[in-house]
């Protein structure tokens, strides 16, 4: 599959606050930016900070991409999981709660959080938390976190 673009304009400094606010701790990749647009395709849009895809609009809530987090070594919460969960989540798969070994403190349920291995501490995935950090290492059982883009998928190759 491949994302077509329909639609390039530069954002208003308005709209540029609401997605900061809507990105809470990964807000800081809009920070002082200069160069900031909207790039619409035909899946999702994308938001361009000086002509990099540092955020996508899924079903209208704004995501950093792993291309940002890799790219600013981005601060905001995080979950870890086992080595032996890397080869579902690079698939995209949902991340389920025995695999999860860390949770960064006070992430609860509805949170966007970064994904990333035990030992290497790197970036695989970004998601939405189903359930609190603290039941997720607590459970052995159930999915913790929604898989919203993954290391390989269409956004991760996505050039312009």
């Amino acid at each position: 599959m491949s994302i077509k673009v329909k639609k390039r304009n530069y954002l208003k400094k308005k709209k540029i606050k609401e997605i900061k606010n809507e990105l809470k701790d990964y807000g800081k990749l809009l920070q002082n930016k200069k160069n900031v647009e909207i790039l619409e395709t035909t899946d999702n849009s994308f938001i361009l900070v000086d002509g990099e895809p540092y955020i996508i609009i899924i079903d209208g809530k704004p995501f950093p991409t792993l291309k940002a987090a890799l790219a600013n070594e981005i601060k905001g919460k995080t979950v870890t999981v086992d080595m032996g969960a890397i080869k579902f989540v690079s698939n995209g798969a949902d991340i389920m709660s025995p695999g999860i070994v860390d949770s960064d403190k006070g992430v609860e349920k509805g949170d966007i959080v970064l994904i990333v291995d035990e030992t290497h501490k790197k970036p695989l995935a970004i998601g939405i938390t189903l359930i609190s950090g603290e039941e997720m290492i607590k459970n052995d059982f159930g999915k913790a976190i929604e898989t919203k883009h993954y290391v390989g998928d269409d956004i991760w190759n996505f050039e312009l």
